[in-house]
């Protein structure tokens, strides 16, 4: 019997519960299949340059195994397409003024805390929502905020109240689809990063997971409430030691500093389904 590919196995294992979203979401193989073409042949084309010049359509034609004429069709669709609907905005403009509220220190309190804002006039929430969220309906963010918890109203005064220092969207929104593909993207390029790590030069990049598969189900509830607690504690904490520097916040120039910006952060992702007999614990 031929031994099952390593790799084949992992990309199943990922596919698996794509598949199921994809479904959930009424996307047909078809239209996954073109999707994966045109991943195919930008990776080929922008990841595999040699220094000199990027790679021709023939090149990526014996890369990707598809015909020269269908990358040439792929590269002209990606060529059209606008680079600012690809190159997704990093965090979305309520994920934005959620940040600003936090660092920016016109929109704190004497203790450094967020402040509570009126709705209106200078240092308000929509002066926040001016300042980080470009040209977005101030009452367009407040309503999304409020709806997923994020913000509340203080009863006598009016003033609105930052409850959590994170905005999650809930459901299938076009928010938390964004989001969903910066994680795993995230999630792949870092994994990808530490496979070539020893013939890069470049050292691996922080990747852990703790996993047990024999946990009781009476457990699972406090296990929960235990996990969100500590991670939230932890990024909160990160986010004050990395949240200032960011030039948005910090109102640092970018002609200042030498070398381009770069995007960096931590994921935390919390998993459960059902286990087969046995039990085993790692890091």
């Amino acid at each position: 019997m031929k031994k099952p590919n390593p790799l084949h196995q992992a990309l199943f294992r990922i596919l698996r519960p794509l598949a199921r979203l994809l479904l959930r979401n009424g996307i047909p193989f078809g239209e996954f299949s073109e999707l994966v073409k045109r991943a195919y042949v930008e990776a080929a084309l922008e990841d595999f340059t040699d220094d000199r010049r990027k790679p021709t359509d023939s090149r990526a034609a014996v890369m990707t195994g598809l015909t020269r004429k269908e990358v040439k069709r792929q590269r002209e669709i990606l060529a059209g397409e606008d680079a600012g609907s690809r190159d997704v905005l990093h965090t979305n403009r309520a994920s934005r003024v959620v940040s600003g509220w936090v660092h920016d220190a016109v929109f704190q309190a004497k203790d450094g805390e967020p402040a509570m804002l009126a709705f209106d006039g200078p240092a308000s929430f929509s002066e926040l929502v001016k300042r980080y969220s470009g040209d977005m309906p101030p009452r367009s963010v407040l309503d999304e905020l409020l709806r997923v918890g994020v913000v509340s109203v203080e009863g006598e005064s009016g003033r609105l109240v930052l409850q959590q220092r994170a905005f999650v969207p809930a459901g299938d929104s076009e928010e938390m689809l964004q989001i969903f593909g910066e994680d795993v993207s995230d999630l792949i390029a870092t994994i990808d990063h530490n496979l070539v790590s020893d013939e890069s030069g470049q050292p691996p990049l922080f990747q852990r997971t703790l996993t047990y598969n024999n946990i009781p189900p009476e457990v699972m509830e406090r296990w929960r409430r235990h996990a969100a607690e500590r991670s939230q504690s932890l990024l909160e904490e990160l986010d004050k030691w990395l949240g200032p520097h960011d030039r948005d916040i910090s109102g640092q120039e970018t002609e200042s500093v030498s070398g381009e910006p770069v995007r960096t952060g931590v994921s935390i992702f919390f998993f459960e389904e059902p286990a087969g007999n046995g039990g085993r614990g790692g890091e």
